[in-house]
């Protein structure tokens, strides 16, 4: 069976099992027949990529963990040039990014999760030198030095202390050298793209050496806003990066990193998707929008968006040996700071004002462990330590523009004004340009975990390996909120009680307030009946006023630590790995291992962010305007009860955060290296136990936990190198995920059924092939990478809507590059990503408080360039 035929058919865990299987045994018994003619000496560079990501340093060969690595001459060939650009070769990975560059997902396996609130922190751990960064910004930036990218697949709790329930992302940078080496790059490309990349790195003394690196990396949009007449989706990015590597002596050696980049970026455009009934209500306020034309690349907004990340740090790393032990001690510190803002409503009319937020992250992260060095004894092990303290704060608003108060009339069928003026507010109070709510919210993080390792050789051939973790997470948080928003924090059902108790009194010739007040006085009987008549009207969907209650998105919120909600948690959990390795022979390896991961609560630092059902029910207590006593008390609840909490108006219950995610994973591997030739073959069933889902539905975010989400899947990764010009690569990933359960999903119970955006089948192809081009040492690359399609949305009726557009998200990419050098120092590269112009839909989600309509974010379409590198 082929790799294609499995894709044509519905992806099953036993059909993908006995593949497994059949691919293991195939190949073992080849690999088997082949070694016994292989000579001593046919180590090839192959058995030689080195992987530091399991805290050892082991061959690719060697290490018993689903792993890739992307290495620094794959890098430069293939025009990696962020984390975004890797999930082109690595089919298990993928990158998400949203309406701006600091809201990104990194996902492997299908799991991922962690943008657009920045108390989510990632499943996926990203780790630069041994420092965890915490965030989507502080990783998706540009580094001048990459050295090689170790991605690890499945849950790594016992090698990280922090968030690493779905996987790792290890960024590696070479190390300065103790002799004098300097390169020089510049690249341009289409769409005015420009970039400056330098590097140098010398010997100070003979046992202290430096590095300095820095990056220039700028393009203009390839998108044009018709409305403010710039270019969107532009590149705007520095960094620069200083190393002080010192051998104190022959045991010690320190390594002092020192970093600090900027973005400053227009991004991202969002188009139109399906224009629903609110397009007719846009162009009737002189508004525009590119209609269903997403490839178009053409949109309207009021303003340029805003999209800033600063980010700065340093570290310091200590490695000593010491009587076949290492110790290894790295400390960091790190700051991130970005501000985004937008015209979020995706076209001309200014209905959303801005939707502005600045957040601050500082971050002090420490990790001791030690480790042995003798490789002589039948074990091995590591032990260490892992800290870690961060302060979060956010200041974000969301405010209407000068035209919404004319969107909210037309689409209210001029009943919005009507209201005002039925109520006697002054003209022009509800929707007025600037109103909103304003909020204040943050965190406080401490964690800190003790995890281990120890691998014990059986035999000569068969090792077994055990890891535990031990971690506790503390975090404190604080959401405050002002809200102008007049309309939004209205009592629809108060009023609505008074307008049919109104109604029923001036039927019965009772139409003056004094006259009102005398028969309620007179007549407590008649009038009580008049009230009931009245409460059920308001409380139900006979309200007069129900037509209103979409027009009253941004309600205020509940402030939070209150004498209910104390805005802490404190979490704890014990992780474990267990493993058999076996050595087939000295070409072939095989794996089985059991794991689990765990992640801690995130607190939703948002807008939404609202009382747990549990603490509150939204209901309203309705005063009568004559009697002056309670017609209708409100549903008794821990908040409403509290004497000293002010319940807003219209307070509904959301979450204040998520629960944990635990994650386990069960997987059989098998790896082997030949003299022509590389593969890596994984079976597993990985589930995910209260995954955090942060679900945008139109004006906001869901943060809730799944029950359950599990992922069986295959995954293939193979090298063959038929002479040493030539090497082929191919690598594939078959998924079959389904939300085992999922009850209180923002969309409805979800369980049974298959999550949205996680493809059945990832697959890429590259080919690399040297050769002399008019005597001068010359390559050619292409890379494939296809995935397949898969829904938009958990939402059943938003899948509904958009599949009314011939929209898909089906990847089909094609990639290549040229390079020659010119002397024996200067190499010039020709390259192209999306050469074919190929055009499909990243993400869509309901169009911000436009009922009906949905938006997307396109990809990116062909760029193409050249780049020339000098060696000094």
């Amino acid at each position: 069976m082929t790799f294609n035929s499995v894709h044509a058919v519905k992806v099953n865990f036993k059909k993908i099992l006995a593949l497994s299987i059949g691919l293991s045994a195939f190949i073992t018994f080849a690999g088997v027949a082949s070694s016994q003619e292989d000579t001593e000496d046919e180590t090839k560079l192959l058995n030689t990529i080195t992987v530091t990501s399991t805290k050892r340093e082991q061959t690719l060969q060697d290490v018993p963990v689903a792993v890739s690595v992307v290495d620094d001459n794959t890098i430069l060939k293939a025009e990696i040039q962020d984390l975004n650009d890797l999930q082109s070769l690595v089919p298990s990975f993928s990158v998400g990014q949203y309406q701006s560059t600091a809201n990104t997902n990194f996902f492997i396996r299908g799991f991922g999760n962690g943008a657009n609130n920045a108390g989510i922190e990632p499943s996926v751990g990203v780790f630069i030198d041994g420092v965890y960064r915490s965030r989507s910004a502080s990783q998706i930036v540009d580094l001048p030095n990459l050295q090689r990218v170790e991605i690890l697949r499945g849950p790594q709790s016992t090698l990280f202390g922090k968030n690493a329930s779905a996987g790792v992302v290890s960024v590696v940078t070479r190390k300065p050298l103790f002799e004098r080496k300097a390169s020089a790059e510049t690249s341009l490309g289409n769409y005015g793209w420009k970039r400056l990349k330098g590097e140098m790195t010398d010997a100070l003394t003979d046992k202290v050496a430096y590095s300095l690196s820095g990056n220039f990396n700028q393009r203009d949009g390839y998108a044009d806003d018709l409305k403010t007449g710039t270019d969107a989706n532009q590149r705007n990015r520095y960094a620069i990066r200083g190393q002080l590597l010192m051998n104190v002596n022959e045991n010690l050696e320190l390594r002092l990193i020192v970093d600090s980049d900027t973005l400053d970026e227009i991004c991202c455009v969002a188009a139109n998707l399906i224009d629903g009934p609110t397009g007719a209500a846009v162009r009737a306020l002189g508004g525009k929008l590119k209609s269903e034309d997403p490839f178009s690349y053409e949109v309207y907004n009021n303003f340029d968006s805003e999209n800033e990340i600063k980010n700065s740090g340093i570290s310091l790393q200590a490695d000593w040996e010491y009587r076949g032990m290492k110790l290894t001690s790295i400390t960091a510190y790190r700051m991130t700071d970005t501000e985004t803002n937008q015209d979020s409503d995706f076209h001309s009319a200014d209905t959303i004002g801005q939707n502005h937020n600045t957040t601050s992250l500082k971050t002090l992260t420490q990790e001791v462990r030690v480790s042995s060095t003798d490789l002589n004894k039948k074990y091995d092990w590591m032990v260490g330590v892992f800290f870690f303290d961060e302060k979060v704060d956010v200041v974000d608003e969301l405010l209407y523009g000068k035209d919404f108060r004319g969107y909210a009339n037309i689409l209210a069928r001029g009943g919005y004004v009507g209201f005002e003026t039925s109520t006697g507010t002054p003209a022009g109070t509800f929707g007025a340009e600037g109103q909103g709510p304003k909020d204040s919210l943050g965190q406080d993080n401490t964690s800190w975990s003790i995890f281990g390792t120890m691998d014990y050789q059986l035999s000569d051939q068969l090792i077994a390996t055990i890891g535990v973790s031990y971690t506790k997470d503390t975090k404190d948080a604080y959401s405050r909120q002002t809200n102008t928003a007049v309309f939004s924090n209205l009592d629809l059902t108060q009023i609505g009680y008074v307008v049919v108790l109104d109604g029923i009194l001036n039927a019965a010739g009772h139409t003056t307030a004094a006259q009102k007040v005398a028969f309620a006085a007179a007549n407590p009987t008649d009038y009580a009946a008049a009230q009931q008549r009245a409460v059920a009207a308001a409380r139900g969907t006979s309200n007069p006023l129900i037509a209103f209650v979409p027009l009253q998105f941004l309600p205020r919120t509940l402030d939070f630590p209150n004498s209910v909600e104390d805005g802490s948690s404190s979490d704890t959990n014990t992780s474990f790995t267990l493993r058999l390795a076996y050595d087939v022979n000295e070409n072939i390896n095989v794996y089985g291992s059991y794991s689990t991961g765990f992640k801690a609560t995130s607190w939703n630092l948002s807008r939404n962010s609202r009382p747990f059902p549990k603490d509150f029910t939204p209901s309203s207590t309705i005063i009568d305007p004559y009697t002056r006593q309670v017609a209708s008390p409100a549903v008794s609840s821990p908040i409403r009860d509290a004497t000293d909490i002010t319940v807003p108006n219209n307070l509904t219950t959301g979450t204040r955060f998520a629960s944990p995610e635990e994650a386990e994973v069960i997987e059989l591997g098998v790896k082997g290296v030949f003299e022509e030739y590389r593969y890596a073959i994984a079976v597993f069933d990985q589930t995910i136990k209260g995954f955090q889902s942060n679900v945008f539905y139109g004006t906001g975010f869901a943060l809730a936990n799944a029950g359950e989400q599990s992922t069986r899947g295959l995954e293939f990764e193979g090298t063959l190198t038929p002479n040493p010009q030539l090497t082929l690569t191919l690598a594939a990933t078959f998924l079959d995920p389904k939300y085992d359960s999922f009850v209180n999903s923002a969309s409805g119970d979800l369980s049974g059924r298959r999550p949205a955006g996680i493809p059945k089948s990832t697959r890429s192809m590259s080919g690399n092939y040297d050769f002399q081009f008019y005597k001068r040492d010359s390559f050619f690359r292409v890379d494939w990478q296809f995935v397949s399609d898969t829904e938009f949305f958990d939402d059943p009726n938003n899948n509904e809507l958009i599949s009314r557009g011939d929209y898909s998200r089906e990847v089909n990419l094609f990639n290549a590059s040229w390079g020659f050098i010119v002397d024996y120092e200067i190499e010039v590269t020709l390259w192209a990503r999306n050469m074919f112009g190929h055009e499909y839909i990243t993400t869509a989600f309901p169009s911000v408080a436009q009922a009906g309509s949905i938006s997307g974010y396109p990809n990116q379409p062909r760029t193409f360039g050249v780049t020339v590198r000098r060696y000094f």
